[in-house]
């Protein structure tokens, strides 16, 4: 197939012409997207080749992406934010979790970025790059997305926020709580102070857990300046690993929330996905912070776009097609990347659904027996304390 025709298929499964400050930026739009998924890395010069246009040499291309990435009519969350939304509005379940991460480029560069869990992966929901030279960064730097990503979830759907020690700051935690009204789960580090009535303060590193032992605290009050009350929290010491884990909730602690705070794990393969086993972001010769962040979205569309194909491959029933496992070997993404490929040299057609399925995974990735066996041979000795308020 022409990736022409494929132009026009992408161009229908968008449908964002009217939200474009001028048409062409769309069609550029476009190719380039096609030409992240095609050559499977962020390269300019490559993406040429995947590019039909009246332009006959590759630097012409070049130039024309490199153009798009650097100018300023193009407003990023404008046009993402109709499409994550269309995605997510027939989500059909209860809750939504979304996960919060930084991640570091070259040193100089940090991306922040919220994502939506989906059955083992991550899709971007919103972000920000700024200059900064650490993965930490303060709340008032990504209040807004906070805000911003609070309009996109559907509405009567629960939020659980989970991220990891690098946001563990009670003014978040207050602020998800009391005035974003989401749940949480995020890992706090193991010198954290607490309080629990009639007990007083004492530092996580204190409790000494045997493999396979979890404490759950409910009802403490978490850092000694401006201290969060009514938290709780889980630790334990995973019997394989041996890994300390220590979660704060603002509900009731239970051995279920490990298990929930893990979902953030997508976040990992999703880092994966960009850098070395898919997009190779960290190749990427863009220097710029608003040139970034427009690349950022060609990688969110692409993903969102590669993850819908995958989820409606299986539910075709084509899985098969594109997986040599009998069981589901591969994620949703690399099964919308197969089939995407599919569509280019086997003539096969896009999937013209964008909406994302929130209920239970109908067909899971199937571990390895050697790695099932070891998940059944967990056991946890667990003891629950709790504290008057």
């Amino acid at each position: 197939m022409r990736t022409s025709h494929l132009h026009h298929q992408l161009q229908t499964l968008l449908g964002q012409s009217n939200t474009w400050a001028d048409r062409r930026h769309l069609q550029t739009f476009i190719w380039m997207v096609i030409g992240v998924i095609c050559a499977e890395c962020i390269s300019l010069p490559k993406w040429a080749i995947y590019s039909r246009t009246r332009a006959a040499f590759a630097q012409s291309h070049q130039r024309r992406f490199s153009r798009w990435l650097h100018n300023p009519r193009i407003n990023v969350h404008k046009l993402y934010s109709p499409l994550i939304q269309k995605a997510l509005a027939h989500w059909g379940s209860s809750t939504i979790v979304l996960i919060e991460d930084t991640s570091m480029l070259w040193d100089e560069f940090c991306l922040i970025r919220l994502s939506v869990q989906f059955r083992g992966r991550a899709v971007p929901l919103v972000w920000r790059v700024i200059r900064h030279r650490s993965s930490s960064v303060q709340l008032s730097v990504y209040q807004a997305m906070l805000q911003r990503a609070a309009k996109l979830v559907p509405t009567g759907v629960s939020v659980c926020f989970l991220a990891d020690r690098g946001f563990a700051d009670v003014q978040l935690m207050r602020y998800l709580r009391d005035q974003l009204h989401w749940n949480f789960r995020i890992r706090v580090k193991s010198n954290t102070w607490i309080h629990r009535p009639g007990k007083g303060w004492s530092q996580l590193n204190q409790y000494r857990l045997a493999l396979g032992e979890v404490v759950l605290l409910q009802g403490v009050s978490l850092t000694k300046t401006k201290p969060l009350a009514k938290l709780h929290l889980a630790i334990g010491r995973d019997p394989l690993s041996q890994q300390c884990w220590l979660v704060a909730t603002n509900e009731p602690a239970t051995l279920q929330t490990f298990r929930e705070y893990a979902l953030r794990f997508a976040i990992e393969e999703k880092l994966l996905d960009e850098k070395s086993n898919g997009f190779q972001l960290e190749r990427s010769e863009v220097r710029s912070v608003i040139a970034l962040s427009r690349l950022c979205l060609v990688l969110a569309v692409a993903t969102l776009v590669l993850t819908v194909q995958g989820q409606q491959v299986v539910a075709s029933g084509k899985r098969r097609w594109v997986d040599c496992h009998w069981q589901r070997g591969n994620s949703y993404l690399r099964l919308g990347w197969s089939w995407f490929k599919g569509v280019v040299y086997q003539g096969w057609h896009l999937f013209l659904t964008l909406a994302l399925q929130g209920q239970l995974d109908p067909d899971p990735a199937f571990a390895s027996k050697k790695q099932l066996q070891k998940q059944l041979q967990r056991e946890f000795t667990v003891k629950s304390y709790c504290s008057a308020s």
